[in-house]
């Protein structure tokens, strides 16, 4: 980690941000169905259920198909922020998210990509472990978009931290020509910086069911910039600077959970000693 900032209020009022969150109801007045992250009022992806005790999630709808980068801050991100307050950045992006309190975390992720069911996936590896698979599909999770893996470390003995960044559409959208430029920069040890909304999902099962019981932190970077980015800093194995916005209002963590996160963060990475 290489910096973080005071927790913020930021956003606009939740009828004009372009981004928000929302709970989806069952019919005839029944309770939550789906936790969601909504983007221009489409929800772009259903996230881990509300209850804490359910998996870990962020499940790419049919209707996610916008980005939100801000073309005036494109030239501002294409080196590294050095603070998170570098270049007004927090304050061009806070007016596309929904009005709350907000941690800036500034970081310097290698994100590695996976496909889901392929080596590597956490939903087919690591939760597996703990939740088994779903019990009417047999089946793990499936997020229905690749996604980056960048980070994880212990917590304690009985819980592990693991870091995703989640692009809002698939590489496969990228513009080719912009991956590689971002490539050349990068060999010449330019370091851009992207900008996402995150989440901080603190979630156990109720019952223990798999081969290894233990609490699953999920740090989980949605991009609102940087796709061509991160697709060229896995392409090429290099590091892109990362400031996230961590809502503490939307989280399923604790403030307590929330006030750690900085610490954890700047360990060593470790993977979980299997028992």
């Amino acid at each position: 980690m290489i910096k973080t900032g005071d927790p913020r209020h930021l956003g606009a009022p939740s009828s004009e941000a372009r981004l928000r969150f929302d709970t989806e109801l069952l019919e005839l007045g029944g309770g939550p169905r789906r936790r969601l992250l909504m983007v221009d009022d489409e929800p772009a992806f259903e996230l881990s259920f509300y209850c804490g005790t359910c998996p870990l999630l962020f499940r790419r709808l049919e209707t996610a198909r916008e980005k939100l980068s801000l073309e005036r801050m494109q030239d501002r991100l294409t080196r590294a922020l050095a603070e998170p307050g570098d270049g007004g950045v927090i304050e061009a992006f806070g007016a596309l998210l929904p009005e709350g309190e907000y941690l800036p975390l500034l970081l310097d992720v290698e994100p590695r990509l996976v496909i889901p069911g392929q080596e590597g996936d956490y939903f087919s590896d690591e939760q597996v472990t703990t939740w088994g698979t779903d019990q009417f599909w047999g089946l793990p999770e499936y997020p229905h978009t690749p996604y980056y893996r960048t980070f994880e470390t212990t917590v304690d003995e009985d819980a592990h931290l693991y870091e995703f960044v989640v692009p809002m559409v698939a590489p496969t959208w990228n513009e080719r020509e912009r991956v590689e430029e971002y490539v050349e920069l990068m060999k010449r040890a330019t370091v851009p910086t992207a900008v996402a909304i995150s989440t901080l999902d603190v979630c156990q099962p109720a019952i223990d069911r798999g081969e290894d019981y233990f609490v699953h932190w999920g740090l989980t970077h949605f991009l609102l910039d940087g796709h061509h980015k991160l697709e060229a800093a896995a392409t090429a194995g290099r590091h892109v600077r990362l400031l996230s916005l961590l809502t503490l209002s939307e989280s399923l963590a604790g403030a307590e959970d929330t006030a750690r996160l900085p610490a954890l963060r700047a360990q060593p990475r470790s993977t979980r000693a299997t028992r």
